[in-house]
């Protein structure tokens, strides 16, 4: 089985950011798998904790990452709420930036020539794309139309036997929010998704064969 380097992992656990390791080796795993159909793309890069996951599981399988995320944070990341890290504030502009932490976490990592960085609007960036993809993890916005407007825009890219990988997917409420539980409830139902894995609050599913993309 193939194991993620030792440094990159340790990289990673270092990283500001919220996915627990167990999840985050699933990640990587599943960016293994995945890396033969064609190119990883992460939404929602943070600091880079995921993308020195599947930046590694690219490069074990000679692709490459593509991180989509404008770095300003998402609206659960905002102060006044929960997620809010105050470190990550620019101090000249008062508004979150990300976007230099994430950049040093890859440096670190060593995987630069791999992680390719798309620092804008996802749904903007998806109306332009045309690449299938062998993975496609939707870890940005947490809202209803958030998530949603990700997989609208997105899910259709994933070739067949291709992997979506989703994080934060919690069927209790009590337990987080609902909104990506809905983005796997409709990957399964109408999307041609067929469920993979389940780590923690971390699912897979891989694209059926055959399937419309």
């Amino acid at each position: 089985m193939n194991t993620m380097d030792e440094s990159a992992l340790a990289i990673a656990r270092g990283a500001v950011g919220f996915m627990p390791d167990d999840e985050g080796l699933a990640l990587y795993e599943a960016g293994v798998r995945a890396a033969p159909v064609g190119p990883l793309l992460e939404i929602g890069s943070y600091c880079g904790k995921s993308a020195v996951y599947l930046g590694s599981a690219a490069r074990a399988g000679g692709t490459v990452l593509f991180t989509v995320d404008h770095h300003r944070g998402s609206e659960e990341n905002q102060a006044g709420w929960e997620h809010h890290d105050s470190r990550v504030v620019d101090p000249e502009t008062g508004r979150m930036d990300t976007l230099p932490f994430f950049r040093r976490t890859v440096e670190r990592a060593g995987l630069e020539d791999v992680v390719l960085a798309v620092v804008g609007d996802s749904p903007t960036l998806a109306a332009y794309w045309t690449t299938p993809l062998g993975l496609l993890f939707i870890d940005g916005g947490h809202s209803e139309e958030a998530a949603g407007a990700d997989y609208d825009s997105w899910a259709h890219f994933v070739a067949p036997g291709g992997v979506l990988a989703i994080h934060d997917v919690f069927e209790d409420p009590d337990d987080g929010g609902q909104a990506p539980f809905h983005v796997w409830q409709r990957a399964v139902d109408t999307g041609g998704f067929e469920p993979e894995t389940q780590q923690g609050s971390l699912r897979t599913l891989r694209r059926v064969k055959g399937s419309p993309t």
